[in-house]
């Protein structure tokens, strides 16, 4: 290849480059430099004089409307912890909820909800046993009501925890008392005999 031949696809490829630079400057969007504000810098732009807007009255985000009072409180329409689930308890349900209470709660509950979780091992205050008659006998609220707010040692885990798996936690401890204090009635006829042949 001849000197001026290379020269000239030099010059051409070099011409061609600096167009596609130039044009891609001018197509450049410059988000790095637009006007912005950090958050609670002053601003003369609004007449309270700073950069964060407060809310409008009334605003709730998506999804946090909180319309359905036993979902989200626990509480039937009297006001007192409700007996119901609001949603069907299924088997998914129960497998969501024995995952979370092993995360969450057997810390210090334990694994069967007798209350001898490893943290109470270590000196922790032991929490009631779900297997006491007092807890037997607790309406199904009053478990999503301790689980969102807490009582004495035990802080909410609101925050934590979402408002369907309190509630899966919730059957679960119902499922686990079961466990432990199921009548003899409830068992099927031929594990019955089963159970009565064992010594």
């Amino acid at each position: 290849m001849s000197w001026s031949k290379a020269h000239r696809l030099f010059c051409s490829g070099s011409a061609a480059f600096v167009g596609f630079a130039l044009l891609g400057i001018g197509c450049a969007q410059q988000m790095a430099v637009q006007p912005s504000y950090r958050p609670y810098r002053p601003t003369d732009f609004f007449a309270d004089g700073t950069s964060a807007r407060p809310l409008p009255a009334d605003t709730v985000a998506r999804g946090h409307l909180r319309d359905d009072t036993l979902l989200f409180t626990g509480k039937d329409a009297g006001g007192q912890d409700s007996t119901e689930f609001p949603m069907p308890v299924t088997r998914d349900v129960l497998e969501r909820g024995r995952q979370r209470f092993e995360i969450d709660c057997a810390p210090c509950h334990g694994l069967t909800g007798e209350g001898d979780g490893m943290i109470v091992q270590r000196g922790f205050t032991p929490p009631p046993s779900y297997h006491s008659d007092r807890l037997r006998q607790a309406p199904v609220g009053h478990f999503f009501d301790v689980i969102t707010n807490g009582t004495g040692s035990m802080p909410g885990y609101a925050d934590q925890v979402t408002v369907p798996d309190r509630w899966a936690i919730a059957a679960y401890i119902r499922a686990l008392q079961l466990s432990q204090n199921a009548p003899l009635s409830d068992v099927p006829a031929d594990a019955l005999s089963q159970l009565q042949a064992q010594p």
